[in-house]
């Protein structure tokens, strides 16, 4: 990039490109719109959900039906019918793609380490205030790969993993600012 001047230590553009991979999932779920009560017509009877009212109550159980006031699932042994107004989100709770987030921020956690590593191990003559240089390239580029291994497997683990089906929309307030 010819716009992109190299400067003692950090390179702006890479710097910029990397808060801008950061916050793309953050901008795309900005994007998705969970606010239709009707979403929650594509359920099927026996799905297993989780429901969270507006007081913060939690219900986990199976769909039983659907109608423009309340949302019916049965919870043990309970049937139980909780109106459209106190529904704060709905979330299949079936597909659980937590080992996939893992394993995919993982391998890329392992490259980004590798690469970091790579980079830390080459010697030059410039005083650095971090340098690998004297372990070899090949024992960098291992740690630094299990490290971010390690961590984006971490973070891939902890990303939710439920889809959201309904949520509602968040309170109006009456107050100007």
């Amino acid at each position: 990039m010819l716009w992109c001047k190299q400067k003692r230590g950090l390179n702006i553009c890479n710097a910029a490109l990397v808060c801008f991979l950061i916050l793309i999932p953050w901008s795309l779920r900005a994007q998705d719109k969970k606010d239709d009560w009707k979403a929650l017509y594509g359920l099927h009877s026996g799905e297993k959900i989780e429901l969270i009212e507006t007081g913060m109550k939690k219900h986990v159980g199976t769909f039983s039906t659907i109608t423009e006031e309340a949302i019916q699932l049965r919870e043990g042994s309970n049937e139980i019918g909780i109106r459209k107004e106190s529904v704060a989100r709905v979330a299949l709770r079936e597909k659980s793609h937590r080992g996939r987030n893992a394993l995919i921020l993982g391998v890329v956690g392992a490259g980004a380490g590798a690469g970091i590593g790579a980079a830390t191990s080459r010697c030059s003559n410039s005083n650095t205030s971090f340098s690998l240089c004297g372990i070899g390239p090949g024992v960098a580029v291992g740690i630094g790969a299990v490290v971010w291994l390690a961590g984006g497997a971490a973070i891939g683990a902890a990303i939710p993993s439920h889809p959201t089906i309904y949520r509602a929309e968040p309170a109006k307030s009456n107050t100007t600012h």
